[in-house]
């Protein structure tokens, strides 16, 4: 019985908010790789992009629910997620047409781009906090929890409880559809075969016939939806605070460049490899070693390789790790 409390302890504070994590990560990796992989530049606009399209979610959640309308069981913001996905669209596609374009016209090299994103991802911050506003905002309704721990102790009689929130569940099943729909875009149809060719040899995608501004419109629309949905339950999952977007910035270029910058497969990857790690490194094992250890030898301390504190400091040195090692991260090789 202890080695399975032992596990159940592992599946609560581990593994399942893990896979929640990293697929929050995922898909904020995913958008900094298509930018990079198509528009070639580092994109540090991409948190606070994610927060103002989960702003923008928040905003139709609050009217849908001030008029009535609900998903019951489910929260709200599912129905709000296409209006903040439009205007996240709507937002980038602007930023790119009175911003980017004319670097990208002036055939500018990528640290300007970087530096433009840069001056983006602050006007960005600030547009979120006037709207807004700096402070935490909580958007979730419909049930909570799928099974709670007291109710998994009652059914089975063990010491330890396994709490399932369905933000958890709702997170994890839209990241395996959105990205499978985009590994499926990005390899079957015309359209992805063509930003794939634009990605590998610009130049020879011109004279294939393939059309520039098309291919740039389509990555911002999948950067888009990419951006608002990862945003998005992101903030149902914890909570929304425009600050801790711009936090986020480090884990999720961490995920990118691990998995081998401009290769989305490997970002995805690349964002579960950060969120278990964060969370294997800082987290407390006491108890875990007081269920499999004999009683003599138990821990009297936390067992916690780093405080919860230092949780980026982990991306940031599995980033340098990377970059000193092997800079072409997991899956060297681009595929876009």
């Amino acid at each position: 019985m202890d080695l399975i409390n032992a596990i159940i302890l592992l599946l609560n504070y581990i593994f399942i908010p893990g896979l929640t994590y990293g697929s929050q990560l995922a898909l904020g990796a995913i958008f900094v790789t298509l930018i990079y992989g198509i528009l070639r530049f580092a994109n540090f606009a991409t948190g606070d992009m994610m927060s103002f399209g989960t702003m923008m979610t928040i905003l139709f959640t609050w009217y849908f629910q001030s008029l009535g309308i609900s998903l019951g069981v489910l929260p709200t913001a599912l129905i709000a997620l296409p209006f903040g996905i439009f205007f996240m669209i709507l937002y980038m596609l602007t930023i790119d047409k009175f911003v980017f374009k004319y670097y990208r016209t002036q055939k500018s090299p990528p640290v300007q781009f970087a530096m433009v994103s840069i001056g983006v991802m602050f006007v960005t911050q600030a547009v979120v906090r006037i709207i807004i506003g700096p402070g935490d905002r909580r958007f979730f309704d419909g049930e909570k929890f799928i099974i709670k721990a007291r109710e998994f102790k009652e059914m089975t009689g063990l010491n330890e409880g396994l709490a399932l929130k369905s933000t958890q569940v709702i997170t994890i099943f839209v990241t395996i559809i959105l990205v499978s729909l985009l590994f499926w875009f990005l390899n079957k149809t015309k359209t992805g075969k063509s930003m794939k060719a634009y990605s590998d040899n610009e130049d020879l995608a011109l004279l294939s016939g393939i059309d520039p501004k098309k291919i740039v419109l389509v990555t911002w629309v999948i950067a888009g939806i990419l951006a608002t949905i990862g945003g998005a339950l992101y903030g149902l999952d914890k909570s929304f605070k425009p600050f801790t977007y711009f936090n986020n910035m480090l884990p999720i270029f961490a995920a990118a460049i691990v998995g081998g910058i401009g290769n989305p497969f490997g970002a995805f990857l690349g964002g579960y490899v950060i969120a278990f790690s964060e969370i294997l490194l800082t987290y407390a094992y006491k108890k875990f070693f007081m269920y499999i250890l004999p009683e003599s030898m138990e821990p009297e301390g936390l067992v916690q390789l780093l405080s919860t504190d230092y949780k980026f400091a982990v991306s940031f040195s599995i980033l340098v790790i990377v970059l000193l090692y092997r800079p072409s991260g997991i899956f060297k090789g681009k595929v876009l």
